[in-house]
């Protein structure tokens, strides 16, 4: 029976024979779009100028940016090492267990925090760790709407300037993600359930999705960014195969919530990477009802497809409090198990701890992604959306002070807690 299990070369043949046929109107698609920013080789040149700390610092300077003063003052905190050192941090945590601790960096947990919406907040942030001796994060996720980043000041290329000085990863999110009206039967959050399934980005919403990254990594150097849809993922698979350097996550509405579909997932990856084994498949989220068994099975399948090192498990440990998952929702004491078996994970916080969230006047929501920041503004939300950035901040902590006290590593951002 596993024997019948094996692909049939001829069948293969038929899929190489379709994606390279003259005239294939779906792969021309593609093509057009690309051209649009030259070749492959001219994209990734025009991406790497842009993603040079000088440049995105004189982009700054020359647009007058209010931003250019707080990535001056983290460059001078980072000079000054203000931050905790890993071995001081753990000192700290652990006290005298810590002469006797053994970390293991090769199960080493990725601190992640999501959304990071606007510069600002980073700063904050960053003020806490040093004042706290708290870790930042080494991955942040950013939802915030791409052109209304792109108009504030240079809001886009602060934040990206920030993470290079730091140290850390982080990942847009695109505006042809689905909820811009691409599905003219869709509307706002009374008709959510109708986007289930990756059904946002209907017809010619993936060529669109093409055209808005290939813009923001040439002339930005954005490289990541958040995949929602089966279209758009298959999209990216291709245009690295042809040679544009991009990179993407898949986002937990994509549903890989088992080893099944975790298996198809990384079979795509395995089919459409270069010669040299790469792909843009950095990472992708589990859904949240995934268990720990089912992590350490899917963690088998990504070990025999030869990806351990290369896409990480990005599991999420808090959520919002509203419009997501059940509550109370905190996956802190099964990662400090899973982690132990189970290499390359990112522990994912989108929601302070649930005991903290219940209790704010404004608790997290991931419906908060999505309003404008003229509307927050308006409406008075700012101060309370901060509230809930720091408060996941502080989950992140809590998860890095468990994780350490089993000792388990985890990486914050690498440039300053050295």
């Amino acid at each position: 029976m596993r024997d019948k299990l094996k692909v049939n070369e001829k069948r293969l043949r038929e899929i190489n024979d379709f994606l390279t046929k003259s005239n294939q109107p779906i792969i021309d698609n593609i093509l057009n779009v690309i051209k649009k920013y030259g070749t492959p080789e001219e994209i990734n040149k025009k991406a790497k100028e842009n993603m040079k700390l000088e440049t995105k610092l004189k982009k700054l300077k020359d647009m007058k940016s209010p931003y250019l003063e707080g990535i001056n003052w983290l460059i001078e905190q980072k000079e000054k090492n203000a931050f905790v050192s890993v071995e001081d941090y753990r000192k700290n945590i652990l006290g005298s267990k810590y002469k006797a601790s053994n970390f293991n960096k090769d199960y080493q947990v990725t601190l992640e925090l999501s959304a990071l919406q606007y510069f600002p907040w980073l700063l904050e942030q960053v003020k806490q760790v040093i004042a706290k001796k708290e870790l930042l994060p080494a991955r942040f996720i950013r939802v915030r709407m791409m052109k209304e980043q792109e108009a504030d000041q240079g809001d886009i290329i602060a934040v990206s300037a920030a993470m290079d000085i730091l140290g850390a990863t982080w990942v847009e999110t695109l505006d042809t993600k689905g909820t811009d009206g691409s599905n003219v039967h869709l509307g706002g959050p009374d008709t959510i359930t109708g986007y289930f399934g990756g059904v946002g980005q209907p017809n010619d919403y993936p060529l669109k999705w093409l055209d808005e990254y290939l813009y923001y990594y040439t002339n930005y150097g954005v490289k990541q960014v958040l995949n929602v849809n089966p279209g758009t993922i298959m999209i990216a698979y291709l245009v690295h195969k042809m040679g544009v350097d991009m990179e993407f996550k898949i986002s937990v509405f994509m549903g890989n919530d088992n080893p099944y579909s975790i298996l198809g997932t990384l079979m795509y990856a395995k089919m459409f990477a270069r010669e040299d084994g790469s792909t843009p498949l950095v990472g992708f989220n589990f859904s949240n009802s995934i268990n720990n068994e089912n992590i350490e099975l899917s963690a088998t399948v990504r070990k025999e497809l030869g990806f351990e090192d290369l896409v990480r498990f990005e599991h999420h440990i808090t959520e919002t409090y509203k419009s997501i998952v059940r509550q109370p929702y905190d996956r802190t004491e099964e990662l400090c198990q899973v982690a132990k078996k189970v290499r390359n994970i990112a522990a994912k916080h989108e929601g302070a701890l649930p005991q903290v969230d219940s209790k704010r006047e404004h608790p997290s929501d991931i419906l908060d992604y999505f309003i404008t920041k003229k509307d927050v503004e308006s409406k008075g939300l700012m101060k309370h959306l901060l509230q809930n950035y720091l408060d996941k901040h502080d989950a992140v902590n809590n998860t890095a002070k468990r994780l350490t006290e089993n000792n388990i590593p985890v990486l914050g951002a690498w440039n300053v807690h050295r």
